[in-house]
């Protein structure tokens, strides 16, 4: 006799997925790499207060944690990071170079020196946000680390300037700035860290300027490298205004690889040469220095990470443009690659399998999982099972989304009764929604509620056409798209149209809260950490890196000031009209708290009361990751949602509204 199925409102079936378990499962290993033989990468740690550590994997297969608590090993260059340890095996044991968040620090460990502490490379800066650095490479013939540097030269945000940099190993630079190497002018104001030819006589780095975000248009920088280490000549190799270079490496015979958008994809080419010309992403949008969508390998091929609106591992072979696949379950690769010889390791993802560690044989084909292994917490037939869809919005453009539909193993709801669904708004806005298994998702699933990720226009992962959908039309396209799946969903009877609601974080709680004030569609919203003041975001509230990001999103704030003050949800707050919870980390430098304080301000202000909840959480900046945070904020999420869409959520707390 089969189990026992039962039939129970949406939104009131029991599931082992609790906040807790979801919670404690966020995040993924991140920024691989070899150290002699061994492969290295960082994971998160949210019981430990959110950390990143850094773990090694020893040739008989056992993982460890290199560095104990509370080193934290995650760079703030640009705010948003980017590479942040390198390492090489000495005859000794290993030499690793890494970033501290606490202090932004270079440091330089020996993990097999006995009582061996980590030793600070780099000084302590008090202007400002001070001195900080990324995206390190080794280069022992010179006893240097060469890095990117970012130093604040006043208290303002965009008081800042960032050049390539040369740190001496031997520890002179840990009290005084002036033994680092500065080896480029700072002529531009965003540089990436410098890759040298096999030979060493080449250096390449990529570059842009203000207004233009990365994915807008970069220049690939080469120059000579002098036998001192200086770097001479220093020329322009490719990329301009309106071409996104979004790496660049050498081969193994100093040709000079890089991937670039000129045709409207990221494709990858070799001294302007293209090797692989496809309508498919081998690249993707910059945003934390010294991302890895190719890695060349010593005989010539080439790993890549690469697909459309999805991403696969591949082995490009230059001669023949031809690529083959690593055979695997995975959907999603991460844009962190590293190569030893044949071996290629990377971090990959699918809707049945959280983020692991992969290795790919480039001469077998063989991928398996070598570190941070998926372990299934509970029974995976309670996960998501996605839908890939494509919904049709204003003037028939397509829009990409991932659905995931309630989904429990042993309850249903009665066959009348429609669910209630939340349409989630990825960050970015120049980002993308990944189709990877994600507990938050089925936290949400697994108790009747079902979830649409909308990939709208402006998302990457579809060419540089479907991204620039977004050009001057944030809180416009973002907000179209979404309601259009949102009502499609109901139109066709998959969701309740009385029971939405939508939902995002970063730029997605922009677009959460923009619908809010301008859609009729949901019935409820949850914002996190979002821009509501557009004005205020754009003129010194944000940080250097997103400050004139606007001027793309939105239009010149000189030419279009109405258009600033039309699209802002805090101009609006008279238009809101449904409950609304509002999360912000009091630590954000990036949606800093006072967007959802001058917000609130005005909701409140309104004579016409509408419940909502304000959580602030402090020691939390742009993205959560302590335990005890997202546990509360997936419970309130639920019972927003509980109260408004008339649930019954076992064992979950009442979040209070006020009125």
């Amino acid at each position: 006799m089969g189990d026992i199925v039962q039939t129970l409102a949406y939104g009131s079936w029991t599931s082992p997925i609790d906040a807790s378990l979801a919670a404690a499962h966020d995040g993924h290993p991140d920024y691989v790499g070899f150290v002699g033989d061994e492969a290295w990468w960082t994971e998160p740690r949210p019981t430990e207060g959110g950390r990143r550590t850094l773990v090694r994997r020893r040739a008989d297969g056992t993982e460890e944690s290199v560095l104990p608590a509370p080193w934290n090993v995650r760079s703030r260059v640009i705010e948003y990071g980017g590479q942040p340890w390198t390492g090489v095996m000495r005859e000794d044991g290993p030499l690793v170079v890494f970033v501290d968040f606490a202090d932004q620090r270079l440091y330089a460990y020996e993990p097999a020196a006995p009582d061996e502490e980590p030793r600070p490379l780099t000084p302590v800066s008090l202007v400002g946000g001070g001195l900080r650095w990324v995206d390190p490479r080794l280069h022992l013939e010179l006893g240097e680390v060469w890095c990117v540097l970012e130093e604040f030269t006043g208290d303002g945000p965009t008081d800042v300037r960032r050049v390539v940099a040369a740190v001496p190993l031997d520890g002179s630079a840990a009290q005084d700035l002036d033994a680092v190497r500065e080896l480029t002018d700072g002529q531009h104001r965003f540089v990436t860290g410098p890759r040298l030819s096999p030979d060493g006589s080449r250096a390449a780095w990529l570059a842009w300027d203000h207004p233009r975000m990365p994915w807008d248009g970069t220049e690939l920088m080469v120059a000579e490298v002098a036998p001192d280490g200086t770097l001479r000549g220093t020329r322009k190799a490719g990329g301009g205004a309106d071409e996104s270079i979004a790496q660049a490496d050498w081969s193994s015979d100093g040709a000079l690889l890089y991937a670039s958008d000129r045709t409207g994809w990221w494709n990858l080419y070799r001294d302007g040469e293209p090797l692989c010309p496809r309508e498919e992403e081998f690249g993707g949008p910059l945003w934390k220095i010294g991302q890895c969508w190719f890695a060349p390998l010593a005989d010539g091929l080439i790993a890549v990470v690469h697909g459309r609106g999805a991403t696969a591992l591949g082995i490009l072979d230059p001669e023949t443009g031809e690529v083959v696949d690593a055979a695997g379950p995975w959907t999603e690769f991460a844009a962190t690659l590293a190569v030893d010889g044949s071996r290629v390791v990377g971090i990959a993802a699918s809707p049945r399998s959280a983020y692991e560690v992969v290795e790919l044989d480039a001469r077998t084909g063989r991928a398996r999982v070598i570190g941070a292994a998926h372990d299934d917490p509970v029974d995976p037939a309670y996960y998501p099972e996605p839908l890939i869809r494509t919904f049709t919005g204003p003037a028939g453009r397509e829009i990409h989304a991932h659905v995931y539909p309630p989904h429990h193993p042993g309850q249903v709801a009665p066959g009348d009764e429609l669910p209630p669904y939340v349409v989630w708004a990825h960050g970015g806005p120049t980002s993308r929604a990944p189709l990877v298994l994600d507990l938050q998702i089925a936290y949400f699933t697994s108790r009747g509620i079902g979830v649409a990720e909308v990939n709208y226009g402006g998302s990457t992962g579809h060419g540089r056409e479907y991204r620039n959908r977004l050009r001057e039309q944030w809180g416009v396209v973002d907000v179209e798209d979404c309601a259009a799946v949102a009502l499609a969903l109901a139109e066709e009877g998959t969701a309740d149209g009385d029971r939405l609601a939508i939902r995002g974080a970063s730029a997605g709680g922009w677009t959460a809260a923009a619908s809010l004030v301008s859609t009729e569609v949901y019935a409820c919203g949850t914002i996190l950490y979002p821009v509501l003041d557009l004005a205020g975001w754009g003129i010194g509230e944000t940080h250097d890196f997103e400050s004139q990001y606007l001027e793309s999103l939105v239009g010149p704030l000189a030419e279009v000031p109405g258009r600033y003050v039309e699209r802002s949800p805090v101009e609006h707050a008279d238009r809101i009209t449904t409950p609304f919870l509002l999360l912000q980390g009091l630590d954000d430098v990036i949606c800093p708290p006072a967007q959802c304080e001058r917000f609130l301000a005005r909701v409140e202000e309104q004579p016409r009361r509408v419940r909502h909840a304000y959580i602030a959480f402090e020691g939390e900046s742009h993205g959560f990751r302590r335990l005890d945070t997202m546990v509360r904020v997936l419970e309130s999420e639920l019972s927003l949602y509980a109260q408004v869409f008339g649930l019954n959520p076992p064992g979950i707390p009442t979040l209070e509204l006020a009125k």
